[in-house]
């Protein structure tokens, strides 16, 4: 990668200015290199010597002038500059930078790519809503963050693996089901009450009546906990299916659907609390079984086991990331939870320890709430049932892309207004719209340059250095940057701001210079450019789980 090889130049210089005499033998500060805000200050900056003028008290120009006529020439570099206060700033070779073209061109769609990861098994687990109702947009959020790590991360070298934690047990599901019961015979004319924890949404009621279509009234004759049993479990079967569509309206799939069930069936939750009985963690008081987390440095115990016996969420949890470390063996696991689970995270860490696995092993990002507006208007009532506003309404009426690009545009952590009128403009206000139509854009170039007859696959990229290529170049250059450093922040959105960045490139671009005309050989280098530029927007659509049109 291109800034890693200017980090390497400057550790060498450094390494020789120190064993010349010119710089003193003490421990360095970390040698980093960034984009300028300043484009006239190069294309990439250090300010490690006033790092180290700061531990040595040396002059920080004087530290950066005795580095920099030490750096190594190399073919990527064009010109080296020392500013002050004591930056080093490195300008790309401008004939280096139309070569590159050539490098995307036969990269093609795995332009970015790196080997980050080295094959290490990473699960994300995102979603998992609990089957009891339908998905709203905040589920979606979580469900565009989940997918587009799992892109980055596959393209960061990483073996990824997609789970959704399906909740198919428990008390929120006996609810779930004695709801669906109640107004399966409340619509057949049988008087029964919703249960006090029942779900009172209109769905509940399209599903009886679902079932009464496919199955008639035959749940009324069976004894009430068969009936249960039966006709609740369809009623989830179909719950988990409307799930599934709506999950796959947005693009987004999973490779394993993980049973909580599963756990009590299989063992691994009496085996979690076993070891971490074993280990003294667990402790017996006020009739229920508590998790000792103020051993590892936590405020307070948990409830694993209520005094009833049943097995809290926690306990559940517990068994479930007993089975991804120690059972499944994943190197990295990574849950995308909702704002109310933060409180969540660092009692799993805590059991995390407690079972012998470095808790820096468990990532979880916390996506935040998401309002949805028409412009200064808040929206909170669907207009079709009254109720809150699905995750489907919302896709129904913008689109998936438009759905995907929007719950990306922020960072996981900061909560987000989803403007509706906005997301449907069309016009370089809509962030979607601009992205996608410098795709198309450029697709309607290439389709002239062949109806045309322009075959440009010999073109000389030489010829590009007129200023408006090379800034898109250059452009184009950061993806790999962009893939890495999604990877080490865990944050996608760093994405959705590198697409509007290269989409204004490409528009620049256009504007400024002709691609096809008189000057044959300059139209056939600047097709190749144009290509090139299709190739690495595509790839960041795709990334995010987008469509990247050829004609809009």
């Amino acid at each position: 990668m291109l800034k890693q090889k200017i980090v390497e130049l400057l550790e060498q210089a450094v390494k020789e200015a120190q064993e010349a005499g010119k710089l003193p033998s003490v421990p360095l500060p970390e040698i980093s290199v960034e984009h300028p805000s300043n484009e006239g200050h190069g294309d990439y900056a250090s300010s490690f010597a006033l790092k180290l003028a700061r531990e040595t008290g040396l002059n920080p120009l004087g530290i950066a002038k005795s580095v920099a006529e030490l750096v190594k020439c190399s073919p990527e570099i064009g010109t080296i500059k020392v500013a002050p206060p004591g930056f080093i700033n490195f300008t790309l070779n401008p004939e280096w930078l139309a070569g590159q073209v050539a490098i995307v061109l036969a990269a093609e769609e795995s332009f970015g790519n790196a080997d980050i990861g080295q094959g290490k098994r990473v699960q994300i687990e995102f979603v998992s809503v609990n089957p009891t109702g339908p998905l709203h947009v905040g589920h979606g959020r979580g469900a565009i963050l989940g997918s587009t790590l799992a892109n980055v991360l596959t393209a960061a070298g990483y073996n990824v693996e997609r789970e959704y934690y399906l909740n198919d047990a428990g008390s929120q599901i006996d609810a779930f089901k004695r709801s669906v019961y109640a107004r399966y015979c409340q619509t057949l004319g049988r008087e029964a009450e919703m249960p006090p924890d029942g779900y009172m949404g209109g769905y509940i009621t399209d599903l009886a009546k679902e079932i009464i279509a496919a199955e008639g009234d035959k749940f009324l004759a069976m004894p009430e906990e068969q009936a249960l049993a039966q006709l609740g479990g369809i009623a989830l079967e179909k719950m988990i299916a409307e799930i599934r569509k709506d999950l796959e309206l947005l693009g987004v799939s999973f490779d394993v659907w993980f049973s909580e069930k599963s756990l009590y069936e299989k063992g691994q939750y009496s085996t979690a609390t076993a070891l971490l009985r074993e280990k003294g963690y667990l402790a017996e008081r006020e009739s229920a079984t508590w998790f000792v987390s103020t051993a590892l440095g936590e405020d307070k115990d948990n409830v694993v086991v209520r005094s009833d016996g049943s097995p809290t969420y926690f306990g559940g949890d517990i068994a479930y990331h007993y089975n991804k470390f120690i059972e499944r063996k994943f190197d990295l696991v990574i849950n995308i939870w909702g704002a109310d689970h933060q409180g969540h995270v660092s009692r799993m860490k805590a059991v995390a320890a407690a079972m012998g696995i470095n808790p820096e092993r468990l990532k979880v990002i916390i996506s935040q709430m998401v309002t949805l507006c028409r412009g200064e208007e808040l929206v909170r009532i669907s207009k079709r049932s009254g109720e809150l506003i699905t995750l489907r309404e919302v896709i129904d009426e913008v689109g998936k892309d438009v759905c995907r690009f929007f719950f990306l545009c922020r960072s996981a952590d900061s909560q987000m207004d989803f403007d509706l009128e906005l997301a449907k403009k069309q016009s370089a206000d809509n962030p979607v719209y601009y992205v996608q139509y410098a795709h198309a854009r450029i697709a309607s170039i290439l389709r002239l340059a062949k109806e045309r007859g322009i075959e440009y696959s010999d073109g000389n990229v030489a010829l590009l250095c007129a200023e408006p290529e090379l800034a898109l170049i250059r452009k184009m250059l950061i993806l790999p940057e962009i893939i890495e450093i999604a990877t080490q922040t865990l944050e996608s959105h760093h994405l959705t701001y590198y697409a509007q960045d290269l989409a204004t490139s490409f528009h620049a671009f256009y504007k400024l210079c002709r691609v096809i005309s008189d000057d044959k050989e300059l139209s056939k280098a600047r097709l190749k450019l144009v290509e090139a530029s299709k190739i690495v927007l595509a790839r960041t659509l795709h990334l995010m789980g987008m469509t990247a049109p050829e004609k809009m």
